[in-house]
């Protein structure tokens, strides 16, 4: 019940309670009159009788209302003692605490909103806090992945100095060492960029139409150039009949492409490398798996693939290299497209990296689209 109608209810009660009030302790005054004089009265008892009647209606209304305006105050008053109890632990930082209103009028309204708002700066200074955790993480993991080439760099740098290479062909060793650790850590640098750019929402996709059919089969004829010298395998899969143009930004899913294949790439174990490529079309988007027979994800570790420096296999040394960031960038920019990515792994079998892009509106309403 609102306050409105509890104070409209409250003023009609304030009314009808005297009057009730009133004609009871009338009633009660003339039975006991009666009773004590016979049963019959005279005019001089009606006269005893007028001073109880002004003195029962006196009572009458200072009772009623007194005990209206109790009630009702005690009602409303309660409520905003809870919620100013509630303003002051959250203006010291208390967000632990919980608040209860039990009424339907606007101050438990208020009391609701309070606790949403409660709730939210709560999950805002966990996430903060979060943010923060992760922040010191990715400093720490930016110097830690920063020094391996800078330490190698150094040394043969120290080393061409000192004259430790003194034959031709030493000192091209030593120089195109340095010139490999420095593009590694350049390759470093613009993706930790790229990260953070994308993590600021301050990259600007380039939508249009892109025939993913098309688009994949170039890519992988590159892919193929590759893995065939190791004796490796590529499988695109599709079906002729499908559509599968979606709204992307050409660049950008190229480089998820490339980020998937090349973390797949990395952890493969088995002699003959195997990728295969997998569409499939949806009524309004497509779904792009990529499949892979390396040596699997943990069930442990798979929800945690797409985190920034997150590494499978835990180990941060240069036996498999990169950033770290690889797939953590490919979920921002999947993301971006308003799209999803996910990961489904058997240990020792392989792995299965999927996203899903969005088609075009005009074509949602196409046969097999």
């Amino acid at each position: 019940m609102s306050i409105r109608k509890k104070l409209v209810l409250s003023n009609i009660a304030m009314i009808a309670a005297p009057f009730a009030l009133f004609l009871l302790i009338e009633m009660l005054a003339g039975y006991i009159l009666l009773y004590t004089r016979g049963g019959r009265l005279e005019a001089a008892d009606l006269e005893q009788l007028t001073p109880i009647r002004v003195t029962g209606l006196l009572f009458a209304i200072t009772a009623s209302n007194g005990i209206i305006t109790y009630v009702v105050s005690k009602s409303i008053l309660q409520q905003v003692r809870i919620l100013t109890q509630a303003a002051k632990e959250i203006s010291q930082g208390n967000l632990e605490f919980s608040m209860t209103v039990k009424s339907n009028d606007e101050i438990g309204e208020l009391a609701s909103i309070f606790e949403q708002m409660r709730g939210k700066l709560l999950e805002a200074r966990e996430l903060q806090t979060k943010y923060e955790e992760n922040r010191k993480e990715l400093i720490a993991s930016i110097s830690h992945d920063l020094r391996t080439p800078m330490t190698s760099i150094k040394g043969y740098a120290r080393g061409i100095v000192d004259g430790v290479a003194r034959s031709p062909d030493k000192v091209e060793h030593y120089a195109r060492t340095i010139y490999h650790n420095a593009g590694a850590m350049e390759k470093m640098i613009n993706e930790l960029f790229l990260y953070s750019t994308l993590d600021l929402k301050k990259v600007s996709m380039q939508l249009e139409e892109v025939d993913l059919r098309s688009f994949l089969f170039d890519y992988l004829e590159e892919l193929y150039d590759r893995l065939k010298q190791d004796g490796g395998r590529v499988v695109f899969t599709n079906d002729p009949d499908e559509s599968y143009v979606v709204m992307a930004d050409r660049s950008q899913i190229r480089r998820v492409v490339e980020n998937i294949v090349q973390n797949s790439l990395k952890y493969m174990d088995k002699p003959a490398k195997s990728v295969e490529i997998r569409l499939l079309s949806e009524a309004k988007r497509v779904r792009v798996e990529i499949e892979d027979n390396g040596i699997g994800i943990a069930p442990d570790a798979l929800p945690y693939i797409f985190e920034s420096f997150y590494r499978a296999d835990a180990a941060r040394n240069s036996s498999t290299g990169g950033s770290g960031l690889g797939m953590a960038i490919a979920k921002q920019i999947i993301e971006a497209h308003d799209g999803h990515i996910g990961a489904s792994s058997i240990v020792h079998q392989g792995t299965i990296v999927y996203f899903y892009l969005n088609k075009p509106p005009e074509r949602l309403g196409e046969p097999n689209a």
